[in-house]
């Protein structure tokens, strides 16, 4: 089977004065494309063969780009730099396909548009219409001559845009929140539409995979969304609301375990846990095959046709004349008449804790912060002390989850090892070592003081 990929070049400048179109450089923006790209196409394999390249300045830059973050794989002598690829036109780069050496199997062109497009659609009729900047398109191919290729003998098998692939170029194009200086009604309103398209718009790169950043604001949006609609319940009643917020529970709960296990990846990256190198290996091996099995779940849940349904309930929702008549009634009085109810309630359970409680009571202590953030976020007369202390335990009480979250997941990679093996043994003894930063967490927990004395 041979391999195609197609990749348009980074984001160019316009021609100025006599510049030609071949001499365009990239723009600050395209080179951050390209460099993005560089460790998807190493991902993919697409520079294991043959890299052909246009001759024109802004695809030999995107080029150069994708090289400069990898150092440490040299690609000299398997870049060939083009001009026929300097073309615009799709039975020309056809032409140009037909004709090459039956000994490459694996081909990377990057190229121009609507050429790529022309030709992408011409391979495979299910190619998207559309090839933005810095993009690539992976195809299979028969293995058959170049120069026999038929229409629709080809098969997309991949597509990626940069600002699916990385989170920092997604957040440059997304839009900003609502202006704080709005009224209550009309910002609470736009923050839950503006967390609504965040939702939409974070699932390409979610389904994508390439940045767990991606997945992380996902659930950010969707328990801010949930936050927001639950202390708007707390106010006042809304006919219905009771259901969205049960769906987007949902849709937050099926994406923990995969949190969970990026978590736990990049600290393995990051840390030197006290294991051999070849338990390590093998933990991260596994590790990453449960990440794929939760990732493909979620991929599967985002694709089905009642989840889209769902979402453009909750947008329907918030656009609707109960939430609107909901929301006049929101006010700074009684967002802090809830606000004190929920800061005693944090409180009681504070007082019950003992240096003996369990990691799920910790576990709920760390809820019932995050619901008073939420609320306390509503309104911009909270004091900034407080909000900082909201931030502070909940960071302290993350921290404490995540070394749970590790435990539990070391104890079901040991579930899959035979009884006396060393690895089993060695991860035991990693999973003892966490409960002294553990409980030095749990120290600093209990010796939180009441949240009332914070907001006083």
């Amino acid at each position: 089977m041979r391999h195609l990929f197609v990749m348009r070049h980074a984001k160019a400048k316009q021609p100025s004065g006599d510049m030609a179109d071949h001499q365009r450089p990239l723009r600050k923006r395209g080179k951050r494309q390209a460099a993005a790209m560089a460790p998807v196409l190493q991902r993919w394999q697409a520079l294991e063969g043959e890299v052909y390249v246009s001759t024109s300045a802004r695809t030999r830059a995107t080029f150069d780009e994708i090289a400069g973050r990898l150092p440490d794989r040299p690609m000299a002598n398997q870049v060939h730099f083009d001009e026929a690829l300097y073309t615009f036109e799709g039975d020309a780069l056809l032409a140009w396909l037909k004709a090459l050496p039956e000994g490459a199997e694996r081909v990377l062109i990057i190229g121009h548009n609507p050429a790529l497009m022309e030709l992408a659609r011409w391979l495979d009729k299910a190619s998207p219409t559309k090839l933005s900047t810095a993009s690539v398109l992976h195809f299979t191919l028969p293995q058959t001559p170049w120069s026999a290729m038929e229409q629709g003998g080809a098969t997309l098998v991949g597509s990626l845009s940069p600002e699916a692939a990385s989170y920092p170029l997604f957040k440059r194009r997304a839009p900003k929140p609502p202006d704080p200086k709005n009224d209550m009604a009309t910002r609470t309103r736009a923050m839950l539409a503006h967390q609504c398209w965040m939702i939409k718009a974070l699932e390409p790169g979610v389904i994508a995979g390439e940045d767990p950043e991606f997945l992380h604001q996902y659930r950010v949006n969707l328990r801010r969304s949930r936050a927001v609609g639950e202390s708007l319940r707390s106010v006042t009643k809304v006919p219905g609301l009771k259901k969205q917020l049960k769906a987007l529970k949902h849709r937050a709960r099926a994406t923990s375990d995969l949190r969970d296990l990026d978590v736990f990846l990049e600290d393995l990256g990051n840390l030197s846990p006290p294991l051999s190198a070849n338990t390590r290996k093998d933990l991260q091996q596994w590790l990453q095959a449960c990440c794929a099995e939760q990732h493909n779940a979620v991929c599967q849940l985002l694709s089905a046709p009642e989840y889209a349904e769902q979402l453009q309930n909750w947008q329907a929702f918030i656009a609707s004349g109960e939430v609107k008549k909901a929301l006049s009634k929101l006010t700074s009085k009684r967002i802090n008449a809830v606000l004190d109810k929920r800061i005693a309630a944090h409180d009681d359970d504070l007082a019950l804790l003992a240096s003996d409680a369990s990691d799920a009571d910790l576990h709920e202590l760390r809820k019932r912060v995050k619901r008073i953030r939420y609320l306390a976020d509503l309104t911009p007369a909270t004091s900034k002390r407080f909000l900082a202390q909201l931030k502070h335990r909940q960071r302290l009480l993350g921290d404490f989850q995540d070394i749970c979250t590790r435990q539990a997941w070391l104890d079901a990679f040991c579930a899959s090892l035979s009884p006396d093996s060393q690895q089993k043994q060695e991860c035991h003894q990693w999973r003892a070592s966490l409960e002294e930063p553990k409980q030095k967490l749990r120290e600093e927990i209990l010796a939180f003081v009441p949240l009332v004395n914070v907001a006083s």
